[in-house]
């Protein structure tokens, strides 16, 4: 059994506390421990920001890049036996194992690429220049610049279960490229992976001293000595994140704070889309793959699925045909396509909620019922609701392969209302080949969902899942999806630069910020 530990202020310590242990889902077996205590979170921070800070942003922003592509390039590297630790830890499947891992990966060397286009030298290399300028006197010699700037904090990143490698990648990429040191919080149930990866990128060396520290227990005094000048992103349980955002240190100094939270999202399916067209196949395929990828632990993963009511019986019967054949058990075993939730907790909370939305919905396939053997085991389940409006279908997000069946009259505004009772989501899918219905969808939606999936009869083949989160575009939403922002090209920088309105000479301007010549007066 292997005790984690955390690197901080240029060590690793093995904390201090009742341990609490981390099992294989699949067996339930006791694979290691971490102690959650005995960290100087003060000395943590005074390393972030003498030593990781500085270090950090004299390399400027192509070297950081190019500090990216190492790093995507190490995971890379030890992906087979980082997918072993996936597996055994996390229960994930193969498949699962790499979604999380190559999206680590990935996002890094996306944010590497972006780099390269950045400004070089010492001063511009922590200053994007913000758009345009203005004139802001009688004469262009008066004249203003928004510009981003590094800030001098830390970057407190508390990560979510679910992905391991994804999430701590995701949030990284942002804060380093920025020049922002960063404090990276595993989730606890799966906390063996993110370890792992910690070890590798302190070995490697790729990454200045201090600008990468690394806690398997509690962060939660940490959050009473952060400043202005630093920022938390979080992901996980609406609950949690609420008592972050209320943290009264947090609040009183005005730090920064980017949650992502729970989301009920829905998938629409239009009611021109014919039973057996590319549009209907997509649609099936997708919602089978939400429900069952990472076993439904998938912030993005599909709870609702619209269906106009001329269509559900066609829609129950393809779903629970393409469910049947999902094998589910030990991820080690190369039939299963579906493992284990994470732990006992995730699966008292997961059948808890199956029963509450069974009693408001029928379940067609699966249930809240124990499956026979050791491991922390769900059967992928469906249901159909009894009345598409009871507000626990829109309330309750199960984390797990539930989602729910909820009949519409074939409208677009039925559809929109159905949607937004979710009350702010990261993401909603609709599956449409009608402009006039996709196009009053969109506008109906988009105030209440961070991003919006369209499916039609041009993307198949073409176009990845609703449920992939891809850096190019923002992760987040509004409302219970927390309020937060990561990713969208550069935007996800955003949280770790500040934007200053520099007014003055407009040659002055151009000398500090590399802009063209200024006009003559």
């Amino acid at each position: 059994m292997i005790t984690l530990q955390s690197y901080v202020h240029g060590q690793w310590v093995a904390g201090t506390g009742a341990p609490k242990t981390l099992h294989d889902p699949s067996t339930e077996a006791v694979l290691g421990q971490v102690h959650p205590g005995g960290i100087d979170f003060a000395a943590v921070l005074r390393h972030a920001r003498e030593v990781g800070g500085p270090a950090l942003r004299a390399l400027g922003w192509k070297r950081r890049g190019e500090r990216l592509k190492a790093l995507s390039a190490l995971l890379h590297e030890h992906r087979d036996a980082l997918l072993d630790i996936a597996t055994q830890n996390g229960g994930n499947t193969r498949g699962d194992g790499k979604f999380d891992l190559d999206g680590a990966s990935g996002t890094l060397a996306y944010y590497a690429k972006l780099a390269e286009a950045l400004p070089e030298g010492n001063t511009l290399g922590n200053t994007l220049v913000d758009g345009e300028g203005v004139q802001l006197g009688r004469t262009p010699r008066y004249f203003g610049q928004h510009v981003f700037t590094s800030r001098p904090g830390v970057a407190l990143h508390i990560n979510a279960f679910n992905f391991p490698a994804w999430g701590m990648g995701e949030k990284m990429a942002c804060a380093l490229l920025a020049g922002v040191p960063v404090v990276e919080k595993a989730g606890t149930p799966s906390a063996l992976l993110a370890f792992r990866i910690a070890q590798l990128v302190v070995q490697s060396g790729i990454l200045p001293e201090g600008s990468f520290q690394f806690v398997a227990g509690s962060a939660s005094g940490l959050l009473d000595l952060l400043g202005p000048m630093d920022a938390v992103a979080f992901t996980g349980s609406a609950a949690t994140g609420a008592l972050i955002r209320g943290n009264a240190n947090l609040v009183q100094r005005n730090v920064r704070v980017s949650l992502e939270a729970d989301s009920i999202n829905a998938a629409v399916l239009g009611p021109d889309v014919e039973v057996g067209s590319d549009t209907f196949e997509q649609f099936v395929a997708n919602v089978v793959v939400d429900m069952t990828q990472k076993a439904g632990q998938k912030c993005t993963a599909v709870r609702r699925i619209l269906v106009p009511a001329a269509l559900l019986a066609d829609v129950q019967e393809a779903l629970l045909e393409r469910l049947a054949t999902i094998v589910v058990g030990n991820p080690a075993q190369a039939d299963v396509r579906m493992g284990p939730v994470a732990s006992a907790e995730q699966l008292r909370d997961v059948r808890a909620g199956i029963d509450r939305l069974a009693a408001v919905a029928k379940v067609l396939r699966g249930g809240s019922q124990p499956v026979p053997g050791p491991g922390y085991f769900v059967q992928p389940t469906l249901l159909l609701a009894n009345d598409s409006h009871t507000p626990v279908l829109h309330e309750l997000e199960v984390f797990g392969p539930c989602a729910t069946l909820l009949p519409y009259d074939g409208s677009a505004a039925a559809a929109v209302e159905l949607c937004n009772r979710g009350g702010g989501s990261l993401v909603a899918s609709a599956y449409s080949d009608d402009r006039a219905f996709v196009e009053a969808l969109v506008h109906g939606i988009a105030p209440w969902h961070g991003r919006i999936w369209l499916g039609s009869e041009k993307t198949m083949g073409q176009a990845i899942g609703p449920g992939a989160v891809l850096p190019g575009s923002i992760h987040g939403g509004p409302g219970r999806a927390g309020g937060g922002e990561e990713l969208g090209g550069l935007r996800g920088l955003a949280l770790y630069l500040q934007r200053t309105a520099v007014q003055g000479d407009r040659a002055v301007l151009g000398r500090l910020f590399g802009l063209d010549a200024a006009p003559a007066s």
